[in-house]
C-alpha cells in the first residue's frame, strides 16, 4: 500500500490510499480509501508508517548547532594517558593537573601564548574533555607555579622510570632569547638563536640514553655551559640516588677542568670528544698514528697525557667527505679572490702596489674566507 496524490484540474489534489499488483503483465491499481479530508500531518505520518520509517523524524528531534574538532585532541590525550604523564604530574586528579595537561595538549595541537590558549581550546573539544572551560589566563599561570613546586618530585619519578645504576645519561645546554623586562634570569650571553641585542636564558636538559627528557634546569643567560655540569652531577647522585652513571656531553661542555672535577666522584664516568688541538697533539707525539685507520674505522689508543682514560679514535667517511667539500669550496673562493688581486697588481703599472699592500689585501681575503691550511 502507498499514499498517492492525484492532481485535479480546478480542485486540490486527491489524496488516495492505494495498492498495486501485477495482473497479466500489467500493473493494476486499486483505491482503498480517499484521504483528501485528512490533515497534512496525519497523511505524512501514514506515509512514513507505510514506508516503515520512524513516526518521528530524527531531523525533528535533533538540531545541529555546532560541531567541534575532536580526533586530534583525543589522539593527544590518549597518548598522554598511555605514557602515564598525567599520573607523573600528580597521582590524583585535581584542577591544577587538568590545567597543566590541557596546556601540554594545546602546545602539541596548536602552540600559542597563554592568553591565546584559553581562547583557542574552545575551538576544539579540549577544554570540555578536561573540564577547564571556565579557565582564565591567570589560572594557567597559577597552575604553572603549582607545576614548578612539584618539579623535584616529577623529575625523581622520571629518573626512577628511565634510569638505573650504570645508565648512560646525556646532557646538553641551549638558550632562548627573551623580549620582556622582568625576568631575573635574562642576561646577555651567547645566543644560539642568532638574535642580537636581546638577553637570553640558558637551560640544561638531562635525558636518558634514548633522548627522553628527565630533568631541566634554568640558568642566567651569562652562565658558561661547562659550569652547569657539576649541578647535574649533584642531581644524579643526591636527588636521583645514582652512584654509577656515565655522563655524555660534547667537547664544549665536558672541558678538562670539568673532567678533573668528575674524577673526584667514584663510579662516575664520562664520554666526550677531544678538541682539534688535542687531537693534533696526539698526532704530533705519535700517540695517534693515522695509518691505524687505513684498515679499521675504529681503534683504541692510550696516551700519557690522559692517564686512566680510554681514547677511541673513529674515522667518519661522511664527515671526511663533508670537510673535503668545504675545503674545496674555500680554496676555490680564495683562488678567485687572489686572481682579482693579481689583476689589480698587473694594472698598476704607473704606481705599482708594494709588497706590504699586496700582503694586506691577501690577508683580508684569507680572513674573510676563513681559510686555514691543513697539514
Amino acid at each position: 500500500m502507498y499514499v498517492e496524490s492525484v492532481p485535479n484540474r480546478n480542485s486540490p489534489p486527491a489524496i488516495l490510499l492505494r495498492e498495486a499488483k501485477r495482473e497479466d503483465g500489467k500493473t493494476v491499481k486499486r483505491t482503498l480509501a480517499n484521504l483528501s479530508s485528512w490533515p497534512g500531518a496525519k497523511i505524512e505520518t501514514l506515509r512514513r508508517l507505510l514506508r516503515d520509517e520512524p513516526l518521528v523524524s530524527i531531523n525533528d528531534l535533533f538540531q545541529t548547532r555546532q560541531t567541534l574538532p575532536h580526533g586530534h585532541v583525543e589522539a593527544v590525550l590518549m597518548s598522554i594517558r598511555r605514557l602515564g604523564l598525567d599520573s607523573i604530574l600528580a597521582a590524583k586528579r585535581c584542577r591544577e593537573r587538568d590545567l597543566v595537561v590541557a596546556m601540554i595538549a594545546q602546545r602539541l595541537v596548536n602552540p600559542c601564548s597563554k592568553l591565546a590558549t584559553v581562547r583557542d581550546w574552545h575551538t576544539t573539544t579540549l577544554s570540555e574533555e578536561l573540564s577547564v572551560e571556565d579557565a582564565s589566563e591567570d589560572q594557567l599561570y597559577q597552575a604553572m607555579d603549582w607545576l614548578l613546586e612539584r618539579k623535584p618530585r616529577i623529575e625523581k619519578k622520571l629518573a626512577e622510570r628511565h634510569l638505573e645504576e650504570g645508565s648512560l645519561v646525556l646532557y646538553d645546554v641551549s638558550s632562548s632569547y627573551y623580549e620582556g623586562h622582568h625576568c631575573p634570569l635574562a642576561r646577555y650571553g651567547h645566543d644560539r638563536d642568532g638574535k642580537k641585542g636581546l638577553p637570553i636564558i640558558v637551560y640544561g636538559v638531562l635525558t636518558d640514553s634514548q633522548g627522553r627528557p628527565l630533568s631541566v634546569e634554568v640558568y642566567p643567560g651569562n652562565t658558561a655551559d661547562p659550569t652547569t655540569v657539576i649541578d647535574q652531577v649533584d642531581k644524579l647522585r643526591d636527588r636521583f640516588q645514582l652512584s654509577q652513571v656515565v655522563l655524555v656531553g660534547d667537547r664544549g661542555m665536558l672541558t678538562q677542568p670539568q673532567i678533573d672535577k668528575l674524577k673526584c666522584h667514584s663510579g662516575l664516568g664520562w664520554i666526550t670528544a677531544l678538541t682539534n688541538d688535542a687531537i693534533r697533539q696526539l698526532v704530533a707525539k705519535e700517540d695517534l698514528q693515522l695509518s691505524l685507520l687505513d684498515e679499521k674505522n675504529l681503534t683504541e689508543i692510550t696516551s700519557a697525557d690522559y692517564p686512566g682514560e680510554r681514547l677511541m679514535v673513529c674515522y667518519n667517511p661522511l664527515l671526511a667527505e663533508e670537510r673535503e667539500r668545504k675545503r674545496k669550496e674555500l680554496l676555490e673562493a680564495t683562488e678567485k679572490q687572489l686572481v682579482k688581486i693579481g689583476s689589480q697588481v698587473a694594472r698598476r703599472t704607473s704606481k705599482p702596489l708594494s709588497a706590504g699592500e699586496i700582503g694586506l689585501k691577501v690577508g683580508k681575503i684569507l680572513e674573510s674566507t676563513e681559510f686555514r691550511p691543513v697539514s
